[in-house]
């Protein structure tokens, strides 16, 4: 066997092994539409936090999960599934995760200048519905290089613009917050809320843009389909 093949094989049999406790596999359930804290997960799966926190060590050895600082309250760690973890959790799950619209999204963000506005724009491109966006503190103009990243990639931002939480008159079905600050202050929307922990690029260059835009067209088409998969197993 080819040495590149037998690192392959390790690495699945390191998931299949980490994922083999029900406890782990409960939690990459946990994580696969959006991320949580530690101290979220211990809540919703009912572990201690020294157990939660055991867990999540198997899990990151395994490349299963990642760990990073908010970019609002620096004493709080976002655990993400990873792009393997997401695909072991998938496949391990029969029931797949919660039925959810796909024709009511708001994605919210701090400003409404970046992430959020190419979430909505990236939804559309992978659902054909149209999605909303808006920010708890919204800024004056989209980021221009959020509007340049988007073009790139044969999506428009050119007409769009940042609005207020306040603007949103009919609540959605799925608010998907993808910035710590706001899921941090809290979205008065009574609405099912997801959190997609992705680094804030505003202070940073064009590629940070780029890793954000990538990051979100991930996780959509991920969220997407396991919708879908959901939907497809429930008929």
């Amino acid at each position: 066997m080819r040495p590149s093949a037998t690192s392959t094989v390790r690495r699945r049999a390191a998931a299949h092994a980490a994922l083999g406790d029900p406890r782990r596999l409960t939690i990459a359930d946990a994580l696969r539409d959006g991320d949580h804290t530690p101290a979220e997960l211990a809540d919703a799966i009912g572990l201690s936090s020294s157990h939660v926190a055991f867990h999540l060590g198997v899990l990151e050895r395994a490349g299963l999960v990642q760990r990073r600082r908010s970019d609002g309250d620096a004493r709080r760690r976002y655990v993400t599934l990873t792009a393997a973890g997401w695909r072991h959790a998938a496949a391990s799950s029969a029931d797949g995760p919660p039925t959810r619209r796909t024709d009511d999204v708001l994605f919210v963000c701090t400003r409404n200048a970046a992430r959020s506005q190419l979430a909505r724009v990236l939804w559309r491109h992978h659902t054909g519905t149209v999605a909303r966006s808006a920010g708890l503190a919204p800024a004056a103009t989209v980021d221009r290089r959020a509007v340049r990243v988007a073009a790139r990639h044969g999506l428009d931002l050119s007409h769009a613009r940042p609005v207020g939480l306040t603007a949103i008159e009919d609540p959605p079905a799925l608010v998907i917050a993808v910035c710590d600050r706001a899921y941090e202050a809290g979205i008065p929307v009574a609405a099912d809320i997801l959190h997609w922990s992705i680094p804030d690029p505003s202070s940073g260059s064009m590629a940070a843009v780029e890793r954000a835009f990538g990051d979100l067209d991930a996780r959509i088409s991920r969220l997407v389909r396991g919708m879908r998969d959901t939907d497809v197993r429930s008929r």
